[in-house]
């Protein structure tokens, strides 16, 4: 079972609101910097062990200072996202940079920040050789299409446009090492949000094998091995969150049994997660501002799916909870809508809670990643800030709301004044 809280009482989040209007991401330094602690603890048995933040999903500046200061490194897939983890002070071997289909100028940008290159496709070797030259150190990102299952979020993995063959990869590391790569490292990403420990512990499996073959068949010995991320968090209260310890001591009896034996003793682990580092600590904080009643009941927020698209995008679940009636039992049954002209703009479908008024504060939980980072500006809306809850207490904007004016930022005002319509 996942206990859903809060960290503030609804006074506090009054006194909030008077500063900072909702709706806005608030986010929990303290648990934050505590889920990061339990992960380096738990696989701070393998020597060297980093966890690359995956950026994407929660692309601030300020979370990611905090993450560094906790040990982490920044896997990023964009020129923005490098630029975010350069801004963080994290920087060199530090960022793990997998992209797909990417331009000649962000590969450039990653080789001069000194980040680790993980290349996404066979053909991608030529031309990174031709725009950029082959660094001392590459990745290579394995699909092992039918030999591994995906889930509903992310795909199966024969339908993903991710990655190289086994075919592929074991001609890679010969070729890389041709045009002067002299370390190695793999990579995969084969789900998103599992929450099942054994399949995380079976793509270990996977990897470790064949980092065991590559080294049979090409005489190269890999670094290092990114299990990636994937790692989900308990959106419902009935989930069973992963057990870190347990998810490292299953990975732990592999490497023992089968790349210590390989002469691979010294092949260091990496992941990429990002959701399970911040999502269960960051909320969508809204208001309630109109009841509807027609053929269901409805609540509509004064947030919208342009701040949070996971509910229309995958039919995701977010637990929702109201300021001072937490503990009040279920009474109605709503729909909790926002206010884009599109009819998946719904945080919750026929969801029990208790009942709602306007002005009621509306908690959407376990929002801290995947959230504001995929927001949009359909309709002409306008993403909501962010706020970080320090750990001493106090409360920081990090992100203020976008405005109108951003909004038009990317206009040229004097052209369109000046344009004439008809021809």
């Amino acid at each position: 079972m996942s206990e859903k809280t809060f960290p503030l009482s609804k006074t506090d989040l009054e006194e909030l609101v008077r500063r900072y209007p909702t709706p806005f991401y608030l986010y929990d330094e303290r648990g934050i910097r505590e889920n990061a602690r339990a992960l380096s603890r738990a696989f701070g048995i393998f020597p060297g062990f980093l966890e690359y933040f995956a950026v994407k999903a929660l692309p601030n500046p300020f979370i990611l200072k905090i993450l560094s200061g906790e040990g982490f490194g920044a896997d990023c897939s964009s020129y923005a996202e490098l630029l975010l983890a350069d801004m963080a002070g994290i920087r060199g071997e530090k960022i793990m940079f997998s992209s797909n289909e990417t331009p000649a100028g962000e590969y450039k940008a990653a080789r001069d920040a000194g980040a680790v290159i993980n290349l996404d496709d066979f053909t991608h070797i030529e031309y990174l050789e031709r725009h950029v030259g082959i660094p001392e150190l590459i990745s290579c990102r394995y699909n092992p299409g039918a030999a591994k299952s995906g889930n509903d979020i992310i795909g199966k993995p024969t339908e993903a446009k991710y990655g190289f063959t086994r075919d592929q990869i074991l001609r890679a590391y010969p070729l890389l090492a041709e045009k002067g790569a002299r370390r190695f490292g793999i990579h995969t990403m084969v789900a998103s949000n599992e929450l099942f420990l054994g399949y995380h512990i079976e793509t270990a499996r996977m990897l470790f094998e064949l980092a065991v073959e590559i080294k049979e068949k090409t005489g190269l010995a890999l670094e290092f091995i990114n299990l990636g991320g994937g790692v989900g968090i308990p959106y419902k209260i009935e989930d069973q969150a992963v057990d870190y310890r347990e998810l490292a001591g299953g990975i732990e009896d592999l490497y023992r049994r089968i790349i210590a034996p390989a002469g691979l003793g010294s092949l260091r682990i990496r992941l990429e997660w990002g959701r399970a580092i911040t999502g269960p600590h960051g909320w969508l904080v809204s208001t309630a501002i109109h009841t509807k009643s027609i053929y269901r009941e409805y609540i509509g927020l004064d947030s919208c799916m342009a701040d949070l698209m996971r509910p229309a995008l995958y039919g995701a679940y977010h637990h929702i909870t109201v300021a001072g009636k937490e503990t009040a039992p279920p009474a109605e049954t709503y729909d909790v809508v926002g206010s884009l002209c599109e009819n998946n703009d719904k945080f919750a479908i026929q969801r029990r809670l208790p009942k709602i008024n306007p002005g009621d504060f509306v908690i959407i939980h376990d929002a801290g990643a995947h959230g504001r980072a995929m927001g949009f500006n359909y309709n002409g809306k306008l993403r909501c800030g962010e706020l970080l809850l320090r750990s001493d207490g106090t409360v920081m904007q990090i992100r203020r709301p976008e405005t109108v004016e951003d909004y038009f930022a990317t206009l040229d005002k004097e052209a369109v004044k000046n344009f004439k319509g008809n021809l």
